[in-house]
């Protein structure tokens, strides 16, 4: 399968506003609203933003998890109602199924709750492997073993674990696990929802530092969403900032914080001084 052309910039929002519909006696509820930005080709942009601020819906879109949310699943699914965005060259607005499932060849994406997720009853090796074989059946199980191999080596973790359940891992264990799977197929772009979330101080310091060693290593551009920011001041060049599904600053965190204007900024500048400080400390200033 031939990898999608990113003319310029791999990921480019515009204008974009998302709704998650009605469903029973839940009222339709727009997350994000006019919402424009760009990753440049090998860049790693951060997204943070407080609870419902719409971060983890704009990486469920971009990644193309959320558009195809199947008929009578319980999770609520966004739709894009306006603007656009693309990403590797592909318009996500109104996509095919069929291209759709090409482009998220192309778009490693590690969900806020992957690590839960990974199915109890395969070995690590068998979920790591899983996507190569969703795309191919008949995938050489020889290369198949080896690839697995190179991938749970890249994220730090030895050989022996490849044959364990996650029940049997720690959080931090089975976090690496889920970026080695969202990282198998070698995409062009990664999109992670929490990357160091639930995990403690000692394996979030690894983590940050394995994802920077592989944003070093590897040619792909990243969206990393977080609420902790010595982990994005780390790894991002930039950060967008998101605040009731609206941007309310964007460029690096240096500019951005030097001379905050938004209520919400204001209140994260105060934060970074604070080795350790994440966004559930900030509370965002209630609108008047």
């Amino acid at each position: 399968m031939s990898r999608p052309a990113a003319h310029g910039f791999p990921v480019v929002v515009s204008d974009l506003s998302v709704e998650y519909p009605a469903r029973g006696p839940s009222a339709a509820h727009v997350a994000l609203h006019g919402v424009d930005l760009r990753v440049a080709p090998g860049e790693v942009l951060g997204v943070i933003g407080s609870a419902g601020s719409g971060t983890t819906t704009l990486a469920r879109v971009l990644s193309g998890a959320g558009l195809d949310a199947a008929i009578g699943s319980s999770e609520a699914r966004p739709v894009i109602t306006g603007g656009e965005a693309s990403v590797l060259g592909r318009k996500l607005r109104g996509i095919s199924r069929r291209k759709l499932n090409e482009l998220r060849f192309h778009v490693g994406y590690l969900a806020q709750d992957a690590a839960q997720r990974l199915p109890s009853d395969r070995m690590v090796a068998e979920i790591i492997g899983e996507p190569i074989l969703e795309r191919d059946h008949r995938y050489n199980r020889s290369a198949l073993a080896t690839r697995v191999a190179t991938m749970i080596d890249s994220v730090r973790l030895p050989l022996s674990m490849l044959e364990k359940f996650p029940y049997e891992l720690s959080n931090g264990q089975r976090q690496r696990v889920a970026l080695a799977r969202a990282l198998v197929l070698g995409p062009s772009l990664l999109i992670a929802d929490q990357p160091t979330a639930g995990i403690d101080l000692t394996v979030r310091d690894a983590v940050a530092n394995l994802m920077t060693d592989l944003r070093d290593g590897h040619t792909f551009s990243a969206i990393i969403v977080s609420h902790d920011l010595p982990v994005l001041r780390r790894v991002a060049d930039r950060l967008v900032i998101l605040d009731q599904g609206r941007v309310v600053a964007i460029g690096t965190m240096d500019e951005i914080f030097a001379d905050p204007s938004h209520p919400y900024v204001k209140a994260l500048a105060g934060a970074v001084d604070d080795g350790h400080a994440r966004v559930e400390d900030v509370a965002p200033e209630p609108r008047r």
